[in-house]
């Protein structure tokens, strides 16, 4: 009992004299709490989606627990309609509204439009297989899991071997950086992407969800995916030397992308400050992407913003992550 009680005071002294850790552990959830406050808490508890064409008034758009999503395209639209993304879309500048007919919430909706007067709009009937919350969840669900492989992977390995003096070793060897940090990448990318791979068929196999694109392109995706996380994970444990601050700051970057990433619940109708930031995390250009591809059969044109976007930001992590890097 005395050996016991003198290795946890040792370590309790240890973890409180590291400030940057004490630091994290206090503030960091303090701050989780207040954006999870600033972001969800908005009074109002929307209970349908219904998306918008035109900006014309009518009185159905002013209908409370309605949550009206701006829509340019009108064809994307009515996409959405199909495969029960939205309840209901409407036009009033062309006195039309679109309406799944198997969709239970459309039809609750498409009654308060009724209901709410003012002009007749004309009613067009769209069918279509309902995308299921699990087929819209897997490219999240992999997306996240490539996010934690690569940010807690690279970077507390590399924090570890810093921490232990085995990098101090390792410098004194011919290994270069370069080579000692692609060896890094390229291990981690072969783990990823054949975790990914695993995932993806055990899956499809058990729950058979949609996929309406090529099989070509979304590997594609999921390789710049886990690329751009890696040069994330490795710009972390550039310079770190403790395991409390490694994971706070992993923890601090994958957080924040796995709950405005879209990988739990669409963005659609989020502040617009929101989708902008959400716009700069490497995650969410990875799930959109993979999602475009299995749910609207999407093609290179359609996803080269993701593409070059995740290209680049693997350039500029990979650039300003080696440029950090101290072997002690």
């Amino acid at each position: 009992m005395k050996r016991f009680l003198t290795v946890l005071h040792a370590r309790n002294i240890e973890f409180v004299r590291d400030r940057s850790a004490l630091a994290w552990g206090i503030i960091f959830p303090l701050m989780l709490m207040l954006g999870f406050a600033l972001i969800f808490d908005s009074g109002d508890q929307d209970l349908y989606k219904v998306g918008v064409i035109s900006e014309t008034g009518h009185p159905f758009l002013e209908s409370r627990y309605i949550q009206f999503i701006p829509f340019n395209d009108q064809s994307a639209a009515i996409t959405k309609v199909e495969r029960h993304q939205i309840d209901l879309l409407i036009n009033p500048e062309q006195q039309r509204y679109w309406i799944n007919t198997t969709s239970p919430k459309g039809y609750v909706v498409e009654k308060i439009l009724i209901a709410s007067g003012g002009p007749t709009l004309q009613q067009a009937l769209v069918t279509g297989k309902e995308i299921r919350y699990i087929d819209w969840l897997i490219p999240g669900v992999l997306g996240m899991n490539m996010m934690f492989s690569a940010l807690f992977g690279i970077g507390f390995v590399i924090v570890r071997y810093r921490k232990n003096g085995v990098l101090k070793r390792l410098k004194g060897t011919p290994l270069s950086t370069t080579e000692f940090l692609l060896a890094q990448i390229v291990s981690r990318l072969f783990l990823i992407m054949a975790v990914s791979i695993l995932v993806f068929i055990g899956c499809d196999l058990i729950l058979d969800f949609a996929m309406f694109g090529s099989y070509w392109l979304l590997f594609l995706v999921l390789i710049l995916g886990a690329l751009s996380l890696i040069s994330l994970g490795l710009l972390v444990a550039a310079r770190l030397k403790s395991d409390e601050v490694a994971s706070g700051v992993a923890n601090a970057i994958s957080i924040p992308m796995m709950l405005l990433s879209g990988v739990w619940f669409s963005l659609e109708g989020a502040p617009e400050w929101i989708a902008t930031f959400a716009k700069l995390l490497p995650l969410t250009h990875v799930v959109d992407a993979a999602r475009a591809i299995m749910l609207d059969g999407a093609g290179v044109m359609e996803i080269s913003l993701q593409l070059t976007t995740l290209l680049l930001m693997t350039l500029l992590f990979l650039f300003i992550g080696v440029k950090l890097f101290r072997w002690d």
